[in-house]
């Protein structure tokens, strides 16, 4: 059995992959494939975590969880998708940096499960807008009590990435980035549900449509609409040419205002994570979906 973990991280996907999942429920269940909802697992993982401390459940633990989250009897891949793996939003940075807990939590997740063929999938975002988009979520405190006394230039993800590379132990990890996901998403359901690509998609324009304005979406309608025979890059293309003549300025367009924060720090860190995103994709035991490019090609 397959058990895939889509880890979040908070601010980049506010359940848009699980309910597209969901839309395609009907097809994943002819192939034996179930998605979880978060309040099936809510509570009795965390518990079943807590229990385990680390370590790994028991043949009779596993049978419990399963019987209490499966509807059909013997599904070969099942599919789970919760930020809430990752803790809370206050959760995101620690005085260590940022989601430096992250290998220890999918560590913790696969000893759930540990006879299982176990994957997870991971966006990641600038922490230059993930920082101000997360923080009105943030229940603890203000901005300075999210920071834990670091610098927003001490972000980086590279080094929460590895974390996570080295406590997977092999295990597959499948990582994007949260602002190629318009260009991106039908690869990233596809790839999540083991989809081929020639198996019909519902939902697979959710975030571009979300980011178009009405004649964007007409616009996107007549050039793609059903139009199957599209390869990913000519899709891609499309839509990536719409987007930049249609998209609602206040879709892409954000106003950072925090402590101490100024523009050249903005672009600094932004540059920073495009560095550590050449650096992560290149990683050993990482598949990296870029909008240049695609396994599903």
């Amino acid at each position: 059995m397959q058990m895939v973990f889509h880890v979040g991280v908070h601010g980049t996907d506010g359940d848009r992959l699980l309910k597209t999942l969901l839309r395609n429920r009907n097809w994943l269940l002819n192939h034996r494939t179930e998605v979880i909802t978060p309040q099936h697992h809510r509570g009795l993982f965390e518990d079943a975590l807590m229990s385990l401390n680390g370590g790994q459940a028991t043949p009779a633990m596993v049978q419990i969880m399963l019987d209490a989250i499966l509807e059909t009897e013997d599904p070969q891949r099942v599919m789970f998708s919760s930020p809430t793996f990752m803790g809370a939003t206050g959760r995101a940075v620690s005085k260590e940096g940022l989601y430096t807990q992250i290998g220890l939590r999918c560590a913790a997740l696969a000893n759930l499960f540990p006879e299982a063929e176990t994957e997870f999938f991971v966006a990641i975002r600038n922490p230059a807008t993930l920082i101000p988009d997360i923080l009105p979520l943030f229940a603890g405190g203000n901005y300075h009590t999210l920071m834990q006394g670091r610098h927003p230039l001490d972000l980086r993800w590279s080094d929460a990435i590895r974390r996570l590379v080295s406590a997977a132990h092999g295990r597959r990890i499948v990582i994007w980035c949260h602002e190629d996901v318009p260009l991106i998403w039908p690869e990233i359901v596809r790839l999540m549900a083991d989809m081929p690509s020639d198996a019909p998609l519902v939902g697979g324009m959710t975030y571009l449509q979300e980011l178009l304005t009405d004649e964007g979406n007409a616009r996107l309608k007549a050039e793609i609409g059903d139009r199957d025979h599209l390869t990913i890059a000519q899709r891609r293309m499309i839509s990536s040419q719409i987007l930049t003549e249609h998209v609602r300025p206040e879709g892409v367009e954000m106003q950072i205002d925090l402590p101490g924060w100024t523009q050249e720090i903005v672009d600094e860190m932004t540059r920073n994570y495009r560095a550590d995103v050449g650096e992560i994709a290149v990683l050993p035991g990482v598949e990296f979906i870029l909008p240049t490019s695609s396994t599903l090609e």
